[in-house]
């Protein structure tokens, strides 16, 4: 075993790190926890994880390489910067921080520490995220100008800490910060206005359902969605291109793209078309002769290359994937998400 690793927060996530490293990453051994709930405590005790009594004592442990924080937000930035300033790598959980401050802060002891740190920004290896993003590259549909991205369920609340606003809590940055690092992935291109529509409809502190518009500056317009009111689903993603339109359907990324034939040529009549929708020229279905359906291109995509990049680093075998920098860009446009909501219009940026 090459490193050890420390793990702040041992809820769900803080476990499923340790679970997951553990058995997937030969080169990382997660060896002790801290956390400020007893149950937790007894908990990794109980799998033979070291138990820290306090901060200080993880700190002063000179055994361990690499600590990942799984703390609610806004506890983030205080475990950061004592943990770079005693001379460890880190991992944090998203959102990085609560604000733009904070996180550059986090970069100011990082940069002087010369130490790693990196945010698991875990959702750029999921499968429907990489099949996006190869369709975008392989522009088999042609160039996108509308993007589509949505996660829906129908629990209406907020859990846990997620519920209160002193936590960092609401969909913003829980879900949201997700979708909206996905499309900074996918689009190469500045954020130009941010539009948004957060509800708190079943939560007393936080926004529970969201709608942000983003318009980059090529052109590009995206819709992120996140809903916890949703009893019938939309597609999880659709992507509409200059030459076809793609379709993912759900989490099992079911779904397909629809192209135009480039040799199959057609003119327009000039007659109207009487379809179920009434008479119209403008709506008038394309005859399926024209277009083909293709199947998503097949990916492969691991969540453990991330911990994998994180020992490379270590190493000097290789870049971070999961720079501060893009999270700086995704919590800028974070602050434009509130501010829109604050003023009730869209927010022109350069982002």
């Amino acid at each position: 075993m090459k490193y050890k690793m420390a793990i702040i927060g041992y809820g769900g996530m803080g476990s499923w790190h340790a679970e997951n490293v553990s058995s997937r990453i030969p080169d990382l051994m997660v060896k002790g926890v801290l956390d400020i709930q007893q149950s937790a405590c007894e908990k990794a005790a109980g799998q033979n994880l070291y138990v820290y009594s306090d901060l200080k004592e993880l700190l002063a442990d000179g055994e361990i390489d690499l600590v990942t924080i799984a703390t609610p937000n806004n506890f983030h930035k205080e475990y950061a910067l004592a943990l770079l300033q005693a001379g460890k790598n880190v991992i944090c959980e998203k959102p990085v921080t609560m604000n733009v401050r904070e996180l550059e802060e986090i970069m100011e002891a990082a940069a002087s520490s010369g130490k790693i740190f990196s945010i698991h920004q875990n959702r750029r290896w999921d499968k429907d995220f990489v099949i996006v993003k190869t369709i975008l590259e392989q522009q088999t549909i042609g160039n996108p100008y509308f993007i589509e991205s949505r996660v829906q369920g129908s629990r209406r609340a907020m859990y846990g800490w997620r519920g209160h606003k002193v936590n960092g809590g609401g969909m913003v940055l829980d879900w949201g910060v997700h979708l909206l690092d996905q499309f900074l992935i996918l689009i190469d291109s500045p954020v130009v206005s941010v539009q948004a529509h957060l509800f708190n409809l079943y939560s007393d502190e936080v926004e529970d359902n969201i709608k942000i518009l983003l318009r980059f500056q090529n052109g590009v317009s995206a819709l992120c969605e996140m809903s916890t009111n949703c009893l019938i689903n939309n597609p999880r993603w659709h992507i509409s291109c200059i030459d076809g339109t793609a379709v993912i359907e759900d989490w099992s990324c079911k779904g397909k793209l629809v192209k135009l034939k480039a040799d199959s040529e057609m003119t327009w009549s000039e007659d109207i078309v009487y379809t179920e929708a009434g008479p119209t020229r403008t709506m008038a279905p394309r005859p399926e002769y024209t277009t083909e359906v293709l199947a998503l291109p097949e990916v492969t995509s691991d969540w453990s290359d991330y911990y994998q990049n994180i020992v490379a680093v270590m190493e000097g075998r290789e870049a971070l994937i999961v720079k501060p920098e893009q999270a700086l860009r995704v919590m800028k446009v974070i602050e434009k998400v509130f501010e829109s909501e604050a003023s009730g219009k869209g927010i022109s940026c350069l982002i």
